[in-house]
């Protein structure tokens, strides 16, 4: 059986392993396909599929991103798959979220220290390096101070959750318009982590439902932030509205302690997906 993981993030945006090294790693680590999926940009794919060419595995590497959206707010994620990266009206989005993000881990950064959290924007930048500055850098920096015991610990209504004490919004795109965007591009759209209550407030089913009948593909239904109970109702739903249900690592290298390909994709819903796209072709390695 075919091993797929649709959801990883390198150094593009907030993830640890470059992009060469999440290729390599995801070669050693036994899949078969695996997408890189930046927030709201395509910035390492040109060093994966770089990478991909040193390969001798059949390693096949699917361009995506993850789009950063809002809906009634609450803030959600949506996956975007084998969408034509130069398409001008999608590109425009993504650099608008793109442009808002600095502005927006600084002043974070401005109420932690409000909040008596000794953080400096000079080592968030430092651990953002060239990424997309987002939560996780600031997050990784609160746990080289101790004031939280983990990344993940620092995702709370007491720091940086959805609403929490510390976070701040940025400039997010309406998910119908993300779901127009990107079928524009010739691309694919799975609502990312659909059911992770951890992280704030989730958006409802009748949401869902809405942006499935405005064309939404799927949905990511096998999640370490989903338990079981969540994973058997979200591949009810999906089977309820005709949405393909995927399942993804959200592989973050080690600011996570999620590995490659601990969820994965059927191969027949991959190959749907591949089948629908018409922006970008899956790449593999020979």
């Amino acid at each position: 059986m075919p091993r797929i993981d649709l959801h990883t993030h390198s150094t593009a945006s907030d993830g640890t392993d470059t992009p060469a090294e999440l290729v390599r790693n995801a070669a050693a680590a036994g899949l078969d396909v695996v997408a890189i999926t930046d927030h709201d940009t395509v910035g390492g794919y040109g060093e994966a599929r770089a990478a991909l060419g040193e390969l001798r595995s059949g390693l096949t590497l699917v361009t995506g991103a993850e789009l950063s959206c809002r809906v009634r707010g609450i803030s959600m994620h949506m996956l975007a798959y084998l969408f034509d990266p130069a398409e001008p009206e999608l590109d425009r989005e993504r650099e608008l979220v793109r442009d808002d993000r600095v502005p927006r881990a600084r002043a974070m950064v401005a109420r932690l220290q409000e909040l008596g959290v000794p953080v400096t924007w000079e080592r968030v930048a430092a651990i953002a390096g060239d990424g997309s500055v987002g939560r996780p850098h600031i997050a990784t920096a609160m746990a080289e101070l101790g004031v939280v015991d983990s990344v993940s610990a620092a995702f709370t209504e007491e720091w940086l959750a959805n609403d929490g004490r510390a976070y701040v919004g940025k400039h997010e795109l309406d998910p119908f318009d993300a779901v127009r965007l990107v079928k524009g591009a010739g691309g694919v759209t799975v609502f990312a982590h659909p059911g992770a209550h951890k992280r704030g407030e989730t958006v409802p089913d009748a949401v869902i439902a809405e942006l499935a009948a405005a064309g939404l593909d799927g949905i990511e239904v096998d999640h370490t932030d989903h338990d079981a109970a969540t994973r058997a109702r979200l591949r009810g739903l999906a089977g309820e509205l005709g949405l393909l249900a995927t399942g993804s690592s959200d592989y973050h290298g080690s600011r996570k302690t999620v590995a490659l390909g601990e969820c994965t994709t059927d191969p027949e819903v991959y190959r749907e997906i591949a089948r629908r796209a018409t922006g970008a072709v899956p790449i593999t390695a020979v």
